[in-house]
């Protein structure tokens, strides 16, 4: 396990950890926290509906759904292809779908973050200890993690916030999964770069777009973007109004749950920006 692959064998997993898994020919993969005894919680969307985009997209990525027949639930864990999405606790099988399991790193070194270049592998963000990871997904298992939506709030965002309790309080395009902002990054990058084509050769350009894409990921990471914040999972549940039926809700409920911590923590501290932070 390095930088060129994170993946591990199932004698490696320990509970608490953020696993993850290629899906469609590495182009996009499935998070989850694996909680120990082969079972896995992760954040889905049902079949059909895989990247929450709601158009035709979501049939052409099945990113979250496991291999076995739709109408055979599993023998081991019981889920069911037509079960509604949602957090989910399945077996590490159904999790995998036929995909090798690969570890996500917490607390790199920045070599190491600028080296990988693949997006949603690892972050500079340091793990709170696997009991409060675990803590977190069982409990967003019974009261759910808002509406699914591919660039805000995604499989990868559920397995952050379980592994930091890290919240965005911000409107952004981008939520804390690794893998959308790489997206943006690369995009920002081809946008950019051939303004600057008169001015260098192919070699040069070449160095521009490379260290333009660095420079989005880095600001984009948990550990170092300044729009978010440590919400306890009581309390982004009782501000996102949830319930113990796992009715979700949108993911701007969860922006205005981490934006009141936010307010409640200047206030007690006296820091300035208390006022700044809209509802």
């Amino acid at each position: 396990m390095g930088v060129l692959s994170d993946k591990i064998s199932r004698e490696q997993l320990k509970p608490g950890d953020h696993i993850y898994s290629w899906r469609t020919a590495h182009i996009y993969a499935h998070h989850g926290i694996y909680t120990g005894e082969g079972m896995v919680i992760h954040f889905t969307r049902a079949s059909g509906q895989e990247i929450g985009t709601g158009t035709e997209l979501d049939r052409a990525f099945f990113v979250s759904v496991p291999s076995h027949s739709s109408d055979t639930p599993c023998p081991r864990c019981g889920y069911h292809l037509r079960l509604r999405g949602g957090v989910i606790s399945t077996c590490l099988d159904c999790f995998l779908a036929d995909g090798d399991l690969y570890l996500f790193r917490y607390d790199v070194s920045l070599a190491f973050f600028i080296a990988k270049f693949r997006g949603g592998t690892c972050t500079l963000a340091a793990s709170d200890p696997p009991a409060d990871v675990i803590h977190r997904a069982s409990f967003l298992l019974q009261h759910g993690f808002g509406v699914y939506q591919i660039f805000k709030n995604n499989c990868e965002d559920f397995a952050v916030y379980c592994k930091t309790g890290l919240l965005v309080f911000t409107n952004t395009s981008v939520g804390l999964s690794g893998q959308a902002v790489a997206l943006f990054a690369i995009a920002s990058a081809i946008i950019s770069s051939p303004l600057r084509f008169l001015t260098t050769g192919f070699t040069g350009l070449a160095v521009i777009g490379w260290a333009m894409f660095s420079v989005s990921r880095l600001v984009s990471d948990v550990a170092v973007r300044r729009d978010v914040i440590k919400v306890s999972v009581e309390r982004l549940v009782t501000y996102s109004g949830l319930d113990e039926q796992g009715l979700t809700v949108s993911s701007e409920s969860i922006n205005r749950c981490a934006r009141r911590s936010l307010r409640s923590y200047s206030v007690a501290h006296g820091h300035p920006c208390s006022a700044a932070v809209g509802s």
